[in-house]
């Protein structure tokens, strides 16, 4: 089970979760990926380092008073203490499927079982969802399973999962 944010994609690659085909297009293409950096502004560093630490589970790496790494799934993930606005900026939401997604927003594609998993985190921790977890192209190719939700500082992130990661940029 996947608890943590800590977790390589090696460690959950198993023949029973892929067919051949697929499992040999997640090796190829995963042989080539190296990790992204995303920095994103905060306003309460402290509140938020307990936000990624405790209720995504990541991480904590170098910080100072004014910045923390946290390891998002093998991703260098930064937040960044920024003054909060007079005035808090709307977000922006284009229809998609009918929901209204947040844009910007950020996250990471999982494993299967690894976005079940996050989703009972989040349900555990209260987490209130803006796209409440649902199942997106359902028996039909690029079927994923997608949820969006809010940190402390109004970010957008989204966690999805691809039910044949064969399907990621399928068109």
């Amino acid at each position: 089970m996947l608890e943590s944010c800590n977790v390589s994609y090696n460690a959950v690659l198993t023949l029973q979760h892929f067919n051949i085909k697929t499992l040999q297009f997640f090796l190829k293409k995963m042989s080539k990926l190296t990790p992204f950096h995303v920095a994103v502004p905060v306003y309460d560093l402290e509140e938020s380092r307990k936000f990624y630490r405790e209720v995504l589970g990541c991480g904590e790496g170098r910080s100072s008073d004014q910045w923390t790494d946290f390891d998002l799934y093998g991703h260098q993930f930064v937040i960044h203490l920024k003054p909060r606005p007079a005035e808090q900026p709307a977000h922006h939401f284009n229809p998609v499927d009918g929901h209204d997604v947040p844009v910007p927003h950020y996250g990471v594609v999982l494993e299967w079982d690894a976005w079940h998993d996050l989703e009972k985190r989040l349900k555990s921790h209260g987490i209130k969802f803006v796209i409440e977890p649902y199942i997106r192209f359902k028996g039909l190719p690029g079927e994923q399973a997608t949820l969006f939700f809010l940190d402390p500082s109004g970010n957008a992130l989204e966690f999805k999962a691809f039910k044949d990661i064969g399907q990621l940029f399928a068109t």
